[in-house]
């Protein structure tokens, strides 16, 4: 565990999205005395240029082996800081993001409850960080297929549009012939219609 345990922990204020009603500094603190957390900071937007710039000199300057940014959505920014950390000689995937936006700040009536909450997915994050390997991005070629489980009308009707759409498709029927419940009817409703 010696080798995981240089962890950079970043608490951003989200302007006062998050600093509104999470008290970052105390979470910062709380963070700085975590197992393996070499260091941790709070900064009001984390995602801007000079937020991304501490992270990426941190790594660099203090030899942090694994990242913790506590901040909004993943989906908004996980991307970004993971690039970071590539950019500073760090795997990508030995990054951990938290949403304390979405789920404390912006869920909270209690301010101190809301702190608490916060500083539980901050230690949570850092004890995952510290369990990840480091993963290589691979390209694997794919060939386009579908299977389609059910020769019934809507599984043919499914099986038609994926091979228009230029799939390779698989049909499969337990049946000995296709076209389901329709097959054994004789006519059909209101037009009389041959059901075969």
């Amino acid at each position: 565990m010696e080798q995981k345990s240089r962890v950079g922990v970043y608490i951003c204020h989200c302007g006062t999205n998050i600093a509104g009603f999470v008290d970052v500094e105390g979470v910062a603190d709380f963070a700085s005395g975590l197992e393996g957390v070499e260091i941790a900071r709070h900064y009001t937007y984390m995602c801007s240029d000079p937020g991304q710039a501490l992270i990426r000199e941190d790594i660099q300057n203090l030899g942090l082996q694994r990242v913790v940014v506590a901040s909004c959505s993943p989906l908004m920014h996980e991307t970004t800081f993971r690039e970071v950390c590539s950019e500073a000689g760090l795997n990508p995937f030995l990054f951990q993001m938290t949403n304390i936006r979405e789920h404390v700040s912006w869920v909270s009536v209690d301010r101190v409850k809301a702190t608490a909450k916060a500083k539980a997915l901050v230690a949570a994050a850092v004890r995952r960080v510290r369990l990840q390997e480091q993963l290589e991005m691979r390209r694997v070629s794919m060939k386009q297929s579908a299977l389609v489980v059910g020769g019934g009308i809507a599984g043919i009707e499914a099986a038609l549009r994926l091979a228009d759409a230029g799939k390779q498709v698989y049909l499969v029927e337990k049946e000995p012939s296709i076209g389901g419940h329709m097959a054994q009817l004789y006519k059909t409703f209101p037009t009389l219609d041959c059901a075969a």
